[in-house]
C-alpha cells in the first residue's frame, strides 16, 4: 500500500503504486500515475496529465505537470509529462505539460534536477542528464543522454543539445550544440569534454580517436560545413559514437523552420 500523510490531497482519479510515499500537504491530480517506490516529499504538486515512473525522488515545492507558460495555451487542451524511472527533483524544480493535444513534454531514467530548475513545454531530457541549479530549458528544447548543464544555463527554444555535452555555469545556448563538446558563454564551443569521454567506460580509445578526428573536422580543419559533412560521410569506418557526431552534424545542416538554428561555432579562445 501507499503511505498518504493525512494532509495530503490525492485526487481519487490518481494511480498511486505501492510503496509510493506522499508527504504532509502534497497535492496529486486527476489522471497523474505514480510508479512504486517513488516518493514525494511535504508540499510537492503533481499536476494532471503527468506520469511518474518507479522510484523517483520529488522534492518540496517541485511542480511537475503545470500548464505551458504559452500564452495562447487552452488549458482544457489535454496534454502529458512523461518522467521514467529513479530521476530526482529537488526542491522548487518545475516540468511544463505540453501544448499541442496528445503531446509530451517527456524525461528519461536517472536524471538529476538541482534547486530552481526548468524544464518548459515539449522539452525532452534523455537519460543519465544533470540539471544544475537555476537551469532554465525553453520550450521544445532537447537534451542528450549525460549532458551536464552547469548552473545558470539558459538554452533557447528549439534547441538540441547531443549527448554528454557539458556546458559552463551562466552559458547561454541559441543554436545547436554536437555530442561530446563543452560550451562556455554564448553559443561558444571551447573544446571536447576530454575528461567525461576518458570516464566513459561504454567508449574505447578508438571511439575516443573518431570523435576527436569529427571534431576535428568540423571545428580546426577551416571547411565549410557542408564540406566537412562530406568529409565524415566518407569516414566509412567510424563506429557508432562519432556516427552520432556525424549524424547530428547533418541534421542540423538539414534543419527547417523553427529548429534551423545553426551549429555552435568554435570560441576563437579555444586552445585544444
Amino acid at each position: 500500500m501507499p503511505k498518504i500523510h493525512p494532509t495530503a490531497v490525492v485526487d481519487p482519479g490518481a494511480l498511486i503504486a505501492d510503496g509510493v510515499e506522499v508527504g504532509a500537504g502534497c497535492i496529486v491530480e486527476g489522471g497523474v500515475k505514480v510508479g512504486a517506490g517513488t516518493v514525494l516529499r511535504p508540499h510537492a504538486v503533481v499536476r494532471r496529465g503527468t506520469t511518474l515512473g518507479k522510484d523517483n525522488f520529488v522534492d518540496s515545492f517541485a511542480v511537475l505537470g503545470g500548464d505551458p507558460q504559452d500564452l495562447g495555451f487552452d488549458r482544457k487542451t489535454e496534454t502529458f509529462v512523461k518522467i521514467g524511472d529513479g530521476n530526482t527533483f529537488r526542491e522548487g524544480v518545475t516540468v511544463s505539460r505540453a501544448t499541442k493535444p496528445g503531446g509530451a513534454t517527456t524525461i528519461g531514467d536517472k536524471t538529476y534536477w538541482m534547486a530552481a530548475s526548468h524544464a518548459g513545454h515539449d522539452a525532452t531530457v534523455g537519460d543519465g542528464v544533470v540539471i544544475v541549479n537555476a537551469v532554465l530549458l525553453a520550450g521544445h528544447a532537447v537534451v542528450g543522454d549525460r549532458a551536464i548543464l552547469s548552473g545558470g544555463t539558459l538554452v533557447h527554444q528549439f534547441t538540441w543539445i547531443g549527448e554528454m555535452v557539458m556546458t559552463q555555469g551562466k552559458a547561454g545556448i541559441g543554436m545547436h550544440v554536437p555530442p561530446f563538446v563543452m560550451v562556455a558563454e554564448v553559443n561558444q564551443v571551447i573544446g571536447l569534454n576530454l575528461v567525461g569521454l576518458r570516464r566513459n567506460p561504454a567508449f574505447t580509445d578508438e571511439d575516443r580517436r573518431q570523435i576527436k578526428q569529427a571534431f576535428a573536422l568540423t571545428y580546426r580543419s577551416g571547411l565549410p560545413r557542408g564540406k566537412a559533412l562530406e568529409e565524415m560521410e566518407a569516414c566509412t569506418d567510424w563506429g557508432p559514437a562519432a556516427g552520432r557526431f556525424r549524424s547530428f552534424v547533418r541534421r542540423v545542416l538539414e534543419a527547417q523552420k523553427p529548429h534551423n538554428r545553426g551549429l555552435c561555432p568554435r570560441a576563437s579562445s579555444a586552445q585544444d
